[in-house]
């Protein structure tokens, strides 16, 4: 007798419900019956079903060979008759066709997933890889339909696969990834409701990385004040804190391992001696190996434990130490250096190279950081509602809140207006993303094939456009580019074109002045304006000597002088020249046009030369449109040449009486 095959159904039944599939075949008779054999040989042998799946794969694996029923347990698979571990689906030999037995049992579910895939530009290969193998797979694996998935599914098959010891790694990957596409497709059908996340696992919370202090009694106090912050900051400054708290300790443990509690520090001891080391100490994490911390992260870390002690001191902590430990003298002066913007020239030539890169993203992209002075993620987080029409004012970009927590909006110019409504227009239509912030599902500007593209992008398409330019270093060594330079040189443009700096302040989203200060630095064609504006002032002022042919003395060059930017005087005896601001001397020419001045006759060419001088003032002065100058030359015109015509006819006088015997 046969024995029942699972839940009343019996083998007799099983077979029989096969031998009708087998019959409906579009194979031969022979065929036909050489399937039906195979799988009564096998279910003679293995008559509970359930038993023989709980025998281990490598010897399921031999019976199926044996047999060569491999055809039956698919059928078995796909009708849902039973459920197959893991383990057994990665080991079925190439030819075994449960994915074509799959597909044709759901063929509107797969006609779905196809398009989808197709509609996100997924490759034939690709989207066969994903819409049959991997979600035959899981559907049989779960036993379920495509529009019965969840992310519990998801999750659930990949932790199987992570405990299988059985699978390679290579295959691991290989179905990881196929099953994270397949899961992209099903949230993008409204399937699943969790976007999947590529990469690493998420990263611990700060309060778990707290409880990772070697000393329990410290880890339980910065897991409490972890908690205590992180509801009002945000959580990557609570992450910073408690990582400069874990340097602390773990320098702690290695070098004092008595200290288990918090008051029990003392700054002599201990505190001291660990300023001296953090100033030098190896970065940690995989990117730094073999370098030490910057003067920056160092600065970090002083100000985050010094914060840190003082809050626990505050709130009355029982773990407070006795006396204060960090001191504001213990953190040092950072450098400041100017912003990295680009000469105009370097902007000029990498603009041009980004406007023929072959990456819509991207080129899209740059365009905006150019012109908004964006920060990149900023750019990656603009939604479709973005732009903002105010009448005559022209079209705005509004920025989504970013580093410092503000909102604003930049005007757009026509240029950067039109990349961003192209990419818009040919954005495909996609499920809309939870945001990286608060989790609210958004529209973002920038997504691809469903998924939000990464600011390594950017980066690297950057520094091509500069390689492609050809732009190259002090060293001529190729140019490094990065994003936040364009952010840099859009402020100091501005600042350079004379916007103001509370306007710049608000384009660039700033909190206090000292930022946008420091982001907005003159740059050297403004300096160098201001620069030669004022030394042709300063020159001017200057006298500049000649030594005539015969003379050991220097006297000023009087063409040059005569046509210099200044108030100028001429006087018997030289020449006088004041700044405009200055105004006029009081005093000049006052001896000449004094009531009481009589002119020596021997003197009628050195006046008749100051009278030439000064018209040729008057006639400089009206020029520049100095009138009050112009009227103050004229009224000493006018006594110059009244001394002149006495001085003549003086010196007629005494030619024509002849001297006495």
């Amino acid at each position: 007798m046969i024995a029942a095959a699972a839940g009343g159904e019996t083998a007799v039944d099983v077979l029989a419900d096969y031998e009708d599939r087998v019959a409906a075949l579009p194979v031969t008779l022979g065929a036909r019956r050489d399937r039906v054999c195979r799988a009564r040989r096998f279910m003679s042998v293995h008559r509970d079903l359930d038993v023989w799946m709980q025998r281990p794969t490598v010897a399921r694996l031999a019976d199926l060979r044996r047999a060569k029923a491999w055809p039956f347990v698919t059928w078995l698979f796909v009708s849902g008759r039973r459920r197959p571990d893991l383990e057994l689906l990665l080991a079925k030999p190439a030819g075994c066709d449960l994915p074509s037995v799959w597909a044709a049992a759901h063929p509107d579910g797969i006609a779905r997933v196809e398009q989808m895939a197709l509609g996100l530009g997924w490759s034939k290969n690709w989207t066969r890889q994903v819409v049959v193998l991997a979600a035959s797979m899981i559907c049989v694996w779960a036993d379920k339909a495509i529009d019965g998935l969840h992310d519990a599914d998801f999750d659930a098959i990949v932790a199987e696969l992570d405990r299988s010891p059985a699978v390679t790694a290579s295959a691991r990957t290989r179905l990881k990834t196929r099953l994270f596409s397949l899961r992209h497709i099903c949230f993008q059908l409204g399937i699943c409701d969790v976007a999947p996340r590529l990469g690493q696992p998420p990263a611990r919370s700060a309060a778990q990385h707290a409880a990772t202090i070697p000393q329990p009694a410290i880890a339980r106090e910065a897991v409490r004040y972890a908690e205590t912050i992180s509801t009002v900051l945000r959580p990557s400054t609570v992450q910073m804190r408690i990582k400069s708290v874990r340097v602390l300790c773990d320098w702690l443990a290695d070098h004092h391992p008595d200290i288990e509690r918090l008051d029990q520090l003392d700054r002599t001891v201990h505190i001291e001696p660990f300023i001296a080391w953090a100033r030098t100490r190896p970065c940690r994490g995989n990117n730094g190996r073999g370098r030490t911390v910057s003067p920056t992260q160092f600065h970090h870390d002083l100000v985050d434990l010094r914060v840190f002690f003082e809050d626990i001191t505050e709130w009355g902590w029982a773990s407070q130490p006795n006396r204060r430990l960090f001191f504001l003298a213990d953190l040092p002066r950072l450098p400041a250096p100017l912003p990295r913007a680009l000469p105009p020239s370097v902007d000029r030539d990498l603009m041009a190279a980004v406007e023929h890169l072959d990456d819509d993203f991207a080129r899209t992209g740059i365009i905006l950081l150019r012109a908004t002075g964006m920060r990149i993620s900023e750019l990656l987080d603009l939604e479709l509602d973005c732009l903002v029409t105010f009448g005559t004012h022209g079209t705005w970009l509004k920025v989504p809140i970013g580093k410092l927590g503000t909102e604003r909006m930049v005007p757009l110019d026509p240029a950067p207006l039109a990349a961003l409504d192209a990419w818009i227009t040919n954005r495909d239509r996609q499920r809309p993303l939870p945001h990286p912030r608060d989790g609210r599902l958004c529209d973002f500007v920038f997504t691809e094939r469903g998924r939000r593209p990464g600011a390594h992008r950017i980066r690297r398409a950057l520094q091509h456009a500069a390689d492609t330019a050809g732009l190259t270093g002090p060293d001529r060594q190729p140019l490094r580019v990065v994003p936040h330079q364009l952010r840099h040189t859009f402020g100091t443009e501005l600042v350079n074109a004379g916007m103001s700096l509370p306007a710049l302040m608000a384009l660039l989203g700033h909190v206090t002045p000292e930022m946008t200060l420091r982001y907005a630095q003159l740059a050297s064609p403004t300096v160098r304006a201001a620069y030669d504006t004022a030394m042709n002032k300063v020159r001017a002022r200057r006298p500049i000597h000649i030594v005539p042919a015969g003379r050991t003395t220097a006297i000023p060059a009087k063409v040059d002088w005569l046509h210099t930017e200044m108030i100028k005087t001429r006087v018997a005896h030289g020449f006088c020249s004041r700044h405009p601001i200055a105004g006029a001397c009081t005093y000049s020419n006052i001896c000449e046009q004094c009531d009481n001045f009589v002119p020596d006759p021997a003197r009628e060419p050195v006046i008749a030369e100051q009278l030439d001088d000064i018209r040729t003032l008057r006639d400089d002065a009206h020029q520049r449109g100095w009138t009050d100058e112009a009227a103050r030359h004229d009224r000493v015109i006018q006594h110059l040449e009244q001394h002149l015509t006495t001085t003549r006819h003086r010196n007629h006088q005494l030619t024509a009486t002849p001297k006495a015997g």
